[in-house]
């Protein structure tokens, strides 16, 4: 009984990290668009998501081929050196010019620069569990802010939709996203979300092996039985779903409504709504003790919330899908 209170715990925590992930996108997205962060030039261009997809692809078969080649440390320098690239970006909006310097005739705002090299620091020396989960909520919450003004409303359906297939592949099928959760688990490093069982659970004591989670999957090798110590979820898991939550905010016709801090609308609304209903129920699936793929519910929860949100604010489906403009 009390080994299950605490998993019920957990997974409130685990929804407690993905709505501040998905809040801080939404925070984020139009002072990124202000400041012209977009990554395309053309974000209504479906051709975008073959892209990025493709960039994955290849992304996982270097790492795979690092991990079989013990060049782990390569992989783990890229991905702190990305954490640190992401929050700076994030940083830049937080953190107001107090200190400058000029380079090139321009004023540059030091301190955004300074805590994004304090963060990978960090992570390089004490990549504990609460170091961990605190960058990658600010990752994540930086990329899909970024993905989100990116990627029009079509582009983010067919990202998520390609992904969420990828992911049912790769963890069903081939199972290379497993090979691949063991080796990120040994690096230690913001691609994975932690969430501890135990107040005595530590991260750096951790085995590689004792439970694995990778960046589009979730997953628990351990039994039901007051074993595990921590759920592992990827932080892909939480960012992916989130793009299409963003992307909605910022590309869906529909009015926009104020709700506390945030200023969204009911697609963007009905979208996380969507995306946390896929984790509990993926969330129920992985106390069962076995590899889940995360994507397939996620991802589908964010795209089929976004598209109730937008028929209800009385989008028609060919706008809500993106394809008005090609008729």
């Amino acid at each position: 009984m009390e080994h299950r209170s605490r998993m019920y715990l957990a997974t409130a925590a685990t929804v407690g990290i993905f709505l501040l992930v998905q809040m801080g996108a939404l925070a984020l997205v139009q002072p990124f668009d202000a400041a012209g962060y977009q990554a395309v030039e053309n974000p209504d261009d479906p051709t975008n998501s073959f892209v990025y997809l493709a960039a994955i692809l290849v992304a996982t078969g270097v790492m795979l081929l690092a991990f079989k080649l013990d060049l782990t440390w390569v992989i783990r320098g890229l991905i702190v050196f990305s954490s640190s690239l992401v929050s700076l970006y994030v940083f830049s909006i937080l953190i107001p010019p107090v200190v400058t310097t000029t380079i090139g005739g321009s004023a540059v705002n030091v301190l955004p620069f300074v805590a994004a090299g304090l963060l990978g620091i960090l992570l390089l020396a004490y990549p504990e569990w609460y170091v961990i989960d605190a960058v990658g909520i600010v990752m994540g919450a930086g990329a899909a802010g970024l993905f989100g003004i990116s990627f029009g409303l079509l582009p983010a359906i067919v990202l998520l939709s390609a992904l969420a297939i990828y992911d049912a592949i790769s963890v069903y099928g081939t199972e290379h996203m497993l090979t691949l959760a063991e080796g990120v688990m040994d690096i230690k490093v913001p691609v994975i979300l932690i969430i501890p069982l135990t107040l005595s659970y530590s991260f750096l004591a951790e085995d590689a092996g004792d439970g694995v989670t990778e960046d589009d999957e979730e997953t628990d090798e351990s039994e039901d039985d007051g074993s595990r110590d921590a759920f592992f979820i990827g932080l892909g898991d939480a960012v992916m779903p989130t793009v299409m939550v963003a992307s909605a905010a910022v590309f869906a016709p529909a009015p926009m409504f104020n709700l506390g801090v945030l200023t969204l609308n009911l697609p963007a609304l009905t979208s996380l709504i969507g995306t946390l209903l896929g984790l509990l129920v993926l969330m129920f699936m992985v106390m069962k003790g076995r590899p889940h793929a995360g994507l397939p519910l996620l991802n589908g929860g964010a795209i089929g919330g976004y598209l109730l949100g937008a028929l209800v604010s009385g989008i028609s489906l060919v706008q809500a899908v993106g394809l008005a403009s090609y008729l």
